[in-house]
């Protein structure tokens, strides 16, 4: 299954995270779909207090790089 096209786009947390559902709703079995889901909310409520802007930018290209790797799973 390949990942979303755009991912080069995605320059904050708030299009990171639309990023990451759209990939979710791609996934064949709703209960893998509700795991990855909460998994993303979950990781954001972690890292909401992050301020500082490199930091946020690894996180990003970390998460794409993990949305990635779950898609071709």
């Amino acid at each position: 299954m390949a990942p979303l096209p755009n991912a080069e786009l995605v320059r904050n947390s708030l299009q990171l995270y639309r990023y990451l559902l759209r990939c979710c709703k791609q996934l064949p079995e709703e209960n893998i779909r509700q795991h990855y889901r909460h998994a993303i909310r979950q990781s954001f409520k972690v890292h909401a207090d992050e301020d500082d802007p490199e930091r946020i930018q690894q996180i990003i290209k970390r998460a794409i790089e993990d949305a990635d790797w779950v898609m071709n799973k």
